[in-house]
C-alpha cells in the first residue's frame, strides 16, 4: 500500500481534478465552485458555477471550460472576461452532464449520466457529446452506460471512455473530422470495480478511480492491472502531475448524496508517488 500525502480536505464532493500550470484544479459539486491549489498552500476559489460544476479543460487560448451539470451547459472562464456560456449540450445529453475532456485542438468531449439514478430511473445508455472549435455540438457516440472519465492515447488519435455501469474502458479511433469509429473494449475492470475518473501516463497505462472498491488501478490494454492504490474510501477521480509528473492526485469521498456531502464535508485530495510520469 502506497503512503499518500494530504493535499486538501473539507470539501463536499471533488470531481474533475486536472494538473495545469503547476497547480491542481478541481470542481466541488455542492460548493458549486472550481478551485485551484498549489500543493502545500491553501486552495483558492476560482469561479462559482451555480448549476454544479464537474469536468474541466483548457482551450488552446488558455481559457478554462467547465461542464455545468444541471443546466447541461459548458461555460468558458478567463480571469479577464469572467464566466460566460460556451455551448449548450442539452440537445445531445439525455440527463445531467458530468466529466469532460478538452483535446489539444480545442474540441470538448462531454459525457452524461444517461439516466437519473438518484430518482430511481432504470439504467439507460447515454450519448457522448462533442463540441467543435466553432461551438457546434454533435452526438459523438451513443449507447454508453454512463460515459465518465476520458483519456487520449496514440498521440491524440484514440479516445478512451470510462463506462461506469459496464465496468470497462471503451476505445474509439478519432477521425480528423472528430468522428469516432472502431469502437472496442480497451479493458474490463476486475469484478466489483467500476471506472469513474481516469488519467493516462507516458507509457499509456490508464489510472482508474473505482469508487465501489475504494481503489485506484493502473490498467493496461487488455485488462491487466499493473499497480493499485487502496484509498480506504470511495475513489472518485485522479490526475497525474506534480513538478516531476510522477504525482498521482486522487479525490475521495464518503458519500455521493448531496445532503450527506454537505453535512460531512469530508471529501479529500491525496497525492501518491508513482513510477511513470504523466503523458505530456
Amino acid at each position: 500500500m502506497k503512503d499518500g500525502r494530504l493535499i486538501c480536505q473539507g470539501f463536499t464532493f471533488i470531481e474533475g481534478p486536472r494538473w495545469h500550470q503547476q497547480a491542481l484544479w478541481f470542481s466541488d459539486f455542492y460548493d458549486k465552485a472550481v478551485f485551484r491549489v498549489v500543493p502545500g498552500d491553501s486552495p483558492q476559489k476560482i469561479v462559482t458555477v451555480t448549476e454544479q460544476p464537474s469536468g474541466l479543460g483548457w482551450l488552446p487560448s488558455g481559457d478554462l471550460l467547465v461542464a455545468s451539470m444541471l443546466d447541461k451547459t459548458v461555460y468558458r472562464w478567463s480571469e479577464s472576461s469572467g464566466l460566460s456560456p460556451y455551448a449548450d449540450v442539452s440537445g445531445v445529453a439525455e440527463r445531467r452532464i458530468n466529466d469532460m475532456l478538452v483535446d489539444p485542438a480545442g474540441r470538448a468531449w462531454v459525457g452524461n449520466f444517461g439516466f437519473d439514478f438518484q430518482h430511481g430511473e432504470a439504467i439507460t445508455p447515454g450519448t457522448l457529446a462533442r463540441i467543435d472549435v466553432d461551438g457546434s455540438v454533435h452526438a459523438a457516440a451513443d449507447e454508453l452506460l454512463f460515459a465518465n472519465g476520458m483519456a487520449l492515447l496514440s498521440g491524440g488519435k484514440t479516445l478512451v471512455v470510462a463506462e461506469t455501469y459496464r465496468g470497462c474502458l471503451t476505445a474509439f479511433d478519432i477521425a480528423p473530422s472528430g468522428a469516432l469509429t472502431n469502437r472496442r473494449l480497451w479493458a474490463q475492470l476486475p469484478e466489483g470495480a467500476v471506472p469513474d475518473g481516469i488519467c493516462v501516463d507516458a507509457d499509456e497505462g490508464i489510472w482508474v478511480a473505482s469508487p465501489t472498491t475504494g481503489a485506484v488501478l493502473r490498467m493496461l490494454e487488455g485488462g491487466a492491472v499493473s499497480d493499485s492504490i487502496d484509498t480506504g474510501r470511495m475513489a472518485i477521480a485522479c490526475a497525474l502531475g506534480g513538478n516531476d509528473g510522477c504525482t498521482l492526485f486522487v479525490t475521495s469521498a464518503e458519500s455521493t448524496e448531496k445532503e450527506a456531502c454537505l453535512e460531512k464535508r469530508s471529501a479529500t485530495v491525496y497525492a501518491y508517488d508513482v513510477a511513470v510520469p504523466v503523458l505530456s
